[in-house]
């Protein structure tokens, strides 16, 4: 039996032979080609870059002209190295001057093509000059070469990953090097070390640019998710509150049906089978409701943090306005209360939703108008009741506010829920007016 067979029968799992380091090298040698041309023969920015690209980049437009202008200074020049110096003719350095030029400006809207021209024109202008060069003249760049694909090199280490810029700048200066070899007349120009400090500071600064840029925006990228998860959790916190706010209102009713329920076969002299039967179905219905709603509600009350006296304390009404109103006074907000028609009995979703509209208003007035005087008025109409809090204008600068809350949407929902509306907006004097209209259809059935 083979050692594999073993293994398996006694649920061992084989052992899987690891690479080691030769075939590792030789894989990541084999490796190279394709990446090199996935890399280099990239003719648009990676969309990594575009984002991270640094801002003046935007002004590209603007940039063009005096890069243009530059430019063409700088063709000039190269036009007579490689006339003279390179012993090319006018014609052909012109040629190989302008290309050069255009690729500068060309860089910052393509860069690796850009790279590419730069590195054919150095590689034409060694092939054509040949044993022509003076022996005097900057070779295998000329001066004007170097700006140009210094120029040419930050916007690539700009634009793309650092590996791209690495790439370019290795396969910039082994070109050179090929060249100086390959030529049959020794120079001594201070060419090849000219182009390897001025390439590798252009690659360094546009790498170290670009950096800065991708985690500034990998910065703004996670601050902006950080406020869409404040933001969402402020909204469902808002929400589990409704939520336990209902159920408490919602379970105090059906406690009310199974206590009448179970009483009223005593208020009635000899009930008889059918009420008693309805009665006693009455009441089990309303169990089994208020069971049901304690099961599905439970958890909000189970992750609440409050402590659990707290928790159940009864839920505030409009006869705790004055008391609200007392402890903002105490933060020194001045606030001025006035009811209109005559209180009545109100339903305790809506004595509930009115209060808590009232307290989230004059928190926001608190919050965003120091100094301003509030108003609070509580209309009782016939069909509705309508609560309207407004403040002026604040008397200094209001300082931002530090969190993403949710407090319109909030009375919002509440106000909805009831079948009512909410209208929020500034005043004409700068202050800020909220007008509530709540329902009273249900309160008296």
């Amino acid at each position: 039996m083979k050692t594999g067979d073993s293994e398996r029968e006694r649920g061992v799992r084989p052992r899987v032979a690891q690479p080691g380091v030769k075939q590792r090298l030789v894989a990541g040698l084999r490796a190279v080609p394709g990446t090199l041309r996935a890399d280099l023969l990239a003719m648009t920015p990676e969309p990594m870059a575009r984002r991270a690209e640094p801002g003046w980049l935007a002004w590209r437009p603007a940039l063009a002209v005096p890069l243009g202008i530059a430019a063409l200074i700088v063709m000039v020049a190269g036009t007579l190295q490689y006339s003279r110096m390179y012993q090319l003719g006018t014609g052909v350095g012109l040629v190989l001057a302008g290309i050069q030029s255009g690729a500068l400006v060309a860089a910052m809207y393509r860069p690796l093509p850009a790279w590419w021209a730069t590195t054919g024109v150095m590689f034409a202008a060694a092939l054509l000059a040949e044993s022509q060069v003076d022996p005097d003249a900057m070779y295998p760049w000329t001066g004007p070469g170097i700006a140009l694909q210094t120029g040419v090199l930050l916007f690539v280490s700009l634009r793309h990953r650092p590996r791209v810029a690495v790439e370019t700048l290795a396969i910039s200066l082994g070109a050179g090097v090929l060249c100086a070899a390959l030529h049959s007349q020794p120079h001594t120009s201070p060419s090849a070390g000219l182009a390897f400090v001025f390439f590798t500071i252009a690659v360094v600064v546009g790498a170290a640019l670009r950096g800065r840029r991708v985690a500034r925006t990998q910065l703004v990228a996670q601050e902006e998710i950080t406020a869409e998860e404040r933001a969402r959790r402020t909204l469902l916190e808002e929400r589990n509150r409704i939520a336990r706010e209902l159920h408490d209102v919602v379970a105090h009713h059906m406690s009310v049906i199974s206590i009448q329920a179970q009483v009223a076969p005593h208020l009635v002299e000899n009930p008889s089978e059918e009420l008693l039967e309805n009665l006693a179905g009455i009441r089990q219905n309303a169990v089994e409701a208020l069971t049901e709603l304690r099961r599905v509600l439970g958890v909000l009350r189970s992750e609440d943090p409050l402590a659990e006296g707290v928790r159940h304390a009864p839920q505030p009404s409009l006869d705790r306005l004055d008391e609200l109103v007392a402890n903002v006074r105490g933060a020194g907000l001045e606030v001025t209360t006035e009811i209109l028609g005559a209180a009545r009995p109100l339903s305790p979703g809506v004595e509930l939703s009115a209060f808590r509209v009232v307290q989230e208003a004059l928190s926001n007035a608190m919050r965003h108008a120091p100094g301003a005087a509030v108003r609070v008025v509580v209309a009782h109409q016939s069909a509705e009741l309508v609560v309207r809090v407004t403040n002026t204008a604040p008397d200094r600068p209001v300082a931002p506010s530090p969190g993403a809350g949710h407090g319109l949407l909030g009375m919002r929902e509440r106000t909805a829920m009831l079948g009512g509306e909410l209208a929020a907006g500034a005043t004409p004097d700068g202050g800020y007016e909220v007008t509530a209209t709540l329902p009273l259809e249900d309160s008296h059935p």
